[in-house]
């Protein structure tokens, strides 16, 4: 399941996502950093791949070679509920 990092909503899976491609619903570009899995707010240029070059604006369309589509509504950079609740008993007092 795809979503679009702008407006939530699922992008059917048969959609190709090339550097044009906008959101069916809001019209937004899919082929950007905010909808990419290596995408993560605080990294080295907000991006784990290494290899990557630096994007500015991250919800606009780039042509990163590395991009790979994020899938899941889950937002980027958040921890999923059980790894929260484990770190946060390894850290009680």
């Amino acid at each position: 399941m795809k979503n679009c990092a702008h407006c939530q909503k699922e992008i059917p899976d048969e959609r190709w996502i090339g550097r044009q491609a906008q959101c069916p619903f809001c019209g937004h570009d899919l082929r950007a950093c905010l909808n990419c899995v290596f995408y993560e707010p605080g990294a080295f240029h907000d991006c784990r791949e290494s290899q990557a070059e630096r994007v500015l604006e991250k919800s606009r369309s780039n042509f990163c070679d590395y991009f790979q589509y994020r899938t899941g509504a889950e937002k980027p950079g958040r921890r999923p509920a059980d790894v929260q609740e484990k770190l946060a008993a390894l850290f009680k007092k």
